[in-house]
């Protein structure tokens, strides 16, 4: 292994460790907790070290981001697999949506309500935001009857969003979570029929 080779290698595990670093700061104290000067401080680098990976708070926000997109495409793609027809792998993705939102808050945070400069929607997006959008896109069209897919797609992600976070944040009655997914399921097929 060449020098130039190896001080890659350690700038990649570096890299890494900062984001991991973050993820897990800002899973135990939340996100607000999150600094340069304390990642720095934990990670045992100088803040112009990790400035040399990220250039704000943001930038390593949007790396966590990235991650949980790549997550959530492959439980997304995972969740449908057994299901015997379109309208079952449409309530399996919406589930696996819904379940990946309430079990990785944090994480969730990171990918749609914080900073991260990510460009949503556009041809720039990073392969991890679209692999993501496609896994839920790939059902949701599969049941989107009379109505434009990608508008479609849209209003089942809006809703899912929605019901992701206002439940999150106390705002509808936690002990009803289940029927209201399953009311917007209702909602969202009997769409296909019109």
């Amino acid at each position: 292994m060449t020098v130039h080779d190896r001080r890659e290698r350690e700038r990649a595990e570096r890299h890494q460790l900062i984001i991991r670093t973050a993820r897990d700061l800002a899973e135990d104290e939340g996100w607000e907790a999150v600094t340069v000067r304390r990642l720095a401080e934990m990670i045992e680098y100088s803040q112009p070290v990790l400035y040399s990976h990220f250039a704000s708070k943001d930038a390593i926000v949007a790396a966590v981001a990235l991650e949980g997109f790549e997550e959530l495409a492959g439980e997304l793609r995972e969740a449908p697999r057994d299901a015997e027809g379109p309208v079952e792998a449409f309530t399996a993705v919406v589930g696996a949506y819904a379940a990946f939102a309430a079990a990785r808050p944090t994480l969730y945070d990171a990918m749609f309500t914080l900073a991260t400069g990510l460009p949503f929607g556009r041809s720039e997006a990073p392969d991890e935001l679209k692999e993501a959008f496609a896994a839920l896109a790939a059902p949701v069209v599969e049941v989107s009857g009379p109505h434009d897919p990608d508008t479609f797609i849209e209003v089942v992600w809006t809703a899912l969003h929605g019901l992701v976070t206002l439940t999150r944040s106390g705002r509808l009655r936690a002990d009803l979570a289940e029927d209201r997914l399953d009311l917007l399921i209702t909602l969202m097929l009997a769409g296909e029929r019109v």
